[in-house]
């Protein structure tokens, strides 16, 4: 018995999907039955593109490059913070130690 290969789909395909339900009225369904895709998938990138246009995170990855760049900004900004913590701890320390 052979397992279905899972499928990875790109944000710039799932936007387009997204786009054809939106912009030309089609039903979830109708796009799913023509493009082999399942209901559930396409439901989770509508409402991530609801939440992303509202201006939200979002759960899953980001779809629109905007909401990727901020992303990766939220990331750099926690390890900064991390850093940061780090360095107050040993600066501590040290002056301490000169005591």
């Amino acid at each position: 018995m052979s397992k279905r290969q899972r499928r990875t789909f790109n944000a710039e395909f799932k936007l387009q999907v997204v786009q054809m339900i939106r912009e030309q009225g089609l039903s979830v369904s109708e796009v799913c039955r023509d493009m082999q895709l399942g209901e559930t998938a396409v439901r989770r990138w509508l409402a991530q593109a609801d939440e992303e246009a509202a201006g939200r995170a979002g759960i899953g990855k980001p779809l629109t490059a905007e909401q990727q760049r901020i992303r990766q900004l939220e990331a750099e900004n926690k390890q900064l913070r991390g850093d940061v913590d780090i360095l107050k701890k040993a600066s501590a320390f040290f002056a301490r130690e000169l005591r």
